[in-house]
């Protein structure tokens, strides 16, 4: 009797294990116990039967959750044994980021609890956890984690299995040749899925969802369930409050006669809107309309702040003097903003809020507190502060002069970009600028331009990231930049391009005070 019923539940186990085989969705919601909205379970059933699938998504729209359930069921219902308990078909899982953090904190941590929620559901999946990988007591059967690193193509080649599966994450940001050496992987039954914010509309993740090889899919948070039934469906998902903020905050409300589905308009609580890139990006999961006179791409920023988590994860000291952007807010506005740069890292910006009242003498005592904290007589290092002197900045920066506060500089936008009589010029040696204004954010634009091989590193603000997307520039007849008026971004977002101003201002055109010989100490005779 004991073995009839022994046969009885391994038969049960096979008929199961038939069954998620041929529906994913059932795998994910019986063995892995989560719940899936009807989007994400189109995702994974085109996995299930397409080669390529790719996928462009809103933020917090669930992306990388799928991701990982789409890797875990093929890890598990793509191998075959046969009767003698041998494989015969071995399956390999790669998951892949453009940074060790995205694969470390995003991607590991999913399928994680992908594994350990199944357990505790009463599947006691093969394998076990170790590092960024599911390792089976089979060397052939695997799920394996790591950064995509275009110098190290060893990590891709000879990656082949009867069954093998790709997923890449933050796929904008993934060179073109790594996709070229995946490629070169997508033999017999193999998969790629790749899932990203849509914010370049150029490269391979870009041009995937416009090529007829892939499945292709957008997740937009206005559909999300949260949102929709405006409570919490799905933990962990976008909800009703983000969006909302974000439809007062990045779009304007249209007629019924300019709506237009190209565009991106929607309807919400009764009315119609525009977006503006940076929603049609993070809520609608759509390519953005960046034109050639967008300042600085959005893509850009990104790239800016995913370097400055690095930084701040390797806890690697800070190596160049201090230069601090002094906004300050004028009558009618509410927050004075200091934005610290030290070479190719900028600090956290500080606001202080003024409630429309002039507070010269404050932001004055401020800004001194803070140079006096980032001066080292010791090792002769010597902060820089650099005040807009158009406007209510004036005051401040006199009475800084007056209490012979060392290197405080006036900064004149409207001035001219001259050296001299010498007209300034952009990293190519041809260009020049209408003002110095120009000359500012153009060297900002410089400083974070991938082609430039740029270092720099930002922290994730969306102030920032939405002030110097909305910026715009030209060029003018006579050969010169020139950059928007401030007042016609006022007009766009609503607000001050504080952030963006305090930053353009530590690049005026003073060096960064360096140790004279004399203020360098040696300390030789003192270790004896």
């Amino acid at each position: 009797m004991p073995a009839a019923k022994v046969n009885e539940y391994e038969q049960l186990a096979i008929d199961r294990l038939k069954r998620w085989r041929s529906d994913w969705v059932l795998f994910a919601e019986e063995a892995l116990g989560v719940t899936m909205d009807d989007e994400q379970k189109a995702i994974l059933r085109s996995v299930q039967v397409n080669k390529m699938t790719s996928v462009a998504s809103g933020t917090a729209r669930g992306k990388d959750f799928t991701a990982a359930v789409c890797a875990v069921c093929f890890l598990y219902l793509t191998p075959v044994w046969d009767v003698r308990g041998e494989m015969t078909e071995n399956t390999k899982v790669a998951l892949t980021a453009p940074t060790d953090r995205q694969v470390g904190n995003i991607m590991v941590p999913e399928f994680t609890r992908l594994f350990l929620r199944a357990k505790r559901n009463g599947i006691d999946l093969p394998g076990r956890l170790t590092g960024y990988d599911i390792r089976t007591d089979n060397k052939e059967w695997f799920l394996t984690g790591f950064k995509a690193d275009s110098k190290r193509h060893e990590s891709w080649s000879g990656f082949h299995a009867s069954n093998t599966m790709f997923v890449v994450t933050e796929a904008s940001g993934i060179p073109e040749d790594i996709f070229a050496a995946i490629e070169g992987n997508l033999q017999g039954n193999s998969r790629i899925l790749i899932v990203f914010n849509p914010n370049v509309s150029t490269g391979y993740a870009a041009t995937s969802q416009r090529s007829p090889r892939w499945k292709t899919f957008r997740l937009d948070s206005l559909n999300a369930p949260n949102v929709v039934e405006k409570r919490s469906i799905i933990p962990g998902q976008v909800d009703y409050e983000w969006v909302a903020d974000k439809v007062e905050n990045w779009c304007h409300m249209i007629s019924q006669d300019d709506f237009s589905v190209t565009e991106g308009d929607f309807e919400w609580e009764g009315n119609l809107y525009r977006p503006n890139d940076l929603f049609r990006v993070k809520v609608r999961g759509m390519f953005p309309k960046v034109g050639s006179d967008v300042l600085v791409p959005q893509l850009w920023i990104e790239m800016a702040n995913e370097r400055w988590l690095e930084f701040k994860k390797d806890g690697l000291p800070v190596e160049r003097p201090l230069r601090l952007g002094v906004d300050v807010a004028g009558m009618g506005r509410d927050s004075s903003c200091f934005c610290p740069r030290f070479g190719d890292l900028v600090e956290p910006f500080r606001l202080i809020h003024s409630g429309g009242v002039a507070n010269h003498m404050e932001i004055v005592g401020v800004t001194k507190t803070i140079l006096a904290q980032h001066t080292d007589s010791f090792r002769g290092v010597t902060p820089q502060a650099f005040i807009d002197t158009i406007g209510e900045g004036a005051g401040v920066y006199s009475r800084l002069v007056e209490l012979e506060v060392p290197h405080v500089h006036s900064v004149k936008g409207s001035s001219a970009a001259k050296i001299g009589t010498t007209p300034m010029k952009d990293k190519t040696g041809v260009r020049t600028f209408r003002n110095y204004r120009a000359f500012l954010y153009w060297k900002v634009r410089e400083w974070l331009d991938p082609d430039n091989d740029s270092k720099a590193m930002l922290p994730k603000d969306d102030y920032l990231l939405q002030e110097l997307t909305e910026t715009k520039w030209e060029m003018l007849s006579d050969g010169s930049i020139k950059i928007e008026e401030k007042e016609e971004i006022k007009k766009r977002i609503g607000r001050s391009p504080d952030r963006s101003d305090s930053l353009a201002q530590t690049f005026h055109n003073s060096p960064d005070v360096e140790a004279a010989p004399g203020k360098k100490k040696n300390l030789a005779n003192f270790f004896r």
